[in-house]
C-alpha cells in the first residue's frame, strides 16, 4: 500500500469530511451558545485536572485524572467543532454526555455521608447531568 492511499479525500458514503452534508450551515446564536458552554465546561477542566493530582491519593488521583480529561477532551471537541459549524460534534458530544453521566454516578457513589455526598449531589445536579444532558441532546440531532 502506497502512502497516498491516506492521503486521499474520502468521497463517498454518508459521512462527510467536513461541514454538513445539506451544504453550509449557520452558526446561529444558540449554536454559538452551546458551543461556547462545552469549550468553556472542557477549558475549566483543566485546572480542575491539576487540583485533582495535587491533592487525592496518586492511585485516585490516576483515576479521576484520567476520566476527567476524557471529559474535556470531548467536550472541547465538541464544542470547537460546533463553533466551526462542523457536523462532525455528534461523536464527542455524545461520548461526553457517557463520560459526565458516569463521573456523576461515581461521585455520589464513592462520597461520604455529609458535606461531601452534598457537595456531589450539587455538583451533579448543578453542571454535570445538565451539561450531560445538552450533549446526549446535540448527538441526537442531525444539524
Amino acid at each position: 500500500m502506497t502512502p497516498t492511499a491516506f492521503n486521499t479525500p474520502f468521497k463517498g458514503g454518508s459521512c462527510p469530511v467536513t461541514g454538513s452534508t445539506r451544504g453550509p450551515v449557520r452558526l446561529t446564536a444558540a449554536r454559538r451558545l452551546q458551543g461556547r458552554i462545552l469549550t468553556g465546561a472542557g477549558l475549566a477542566l483543566l485546572p480542575w485536572l491539576g487540583y485533582l493530582a495535587g491533592t487525592l491519593p496518586p492511585a485516585e488521583a490516576a483515576a479521576w485524572v484520567a476520566l476527567d480529561a476524557l471529559e474535556a477532551a470531548a467536550l472541547l471537541t465538541a464544542g470547537t467543532r460546533l463553533l466551526r459549524t462542523d457536523s462532525r460534534h455528534r461523536a464527542p458530544a455524545a461520548a461526553a454526555a457517557l463520560l459526565l453521566l458516569a463521573d456523576a454516578c461515581l461521585d455520589l457513589a464513592t462520597a461520604a455521608p455529609g458535606t461531601e455526598l452534598a457537595t456531589a449531589l450539587a455538583m451533579a445536579v448543578g453542571a454535570e447531568l445538565p451539561l450531560a444532558g445538552l450533549c446526549a441532546w446535540l448527538a441526537s440531532r442531525r444539524t
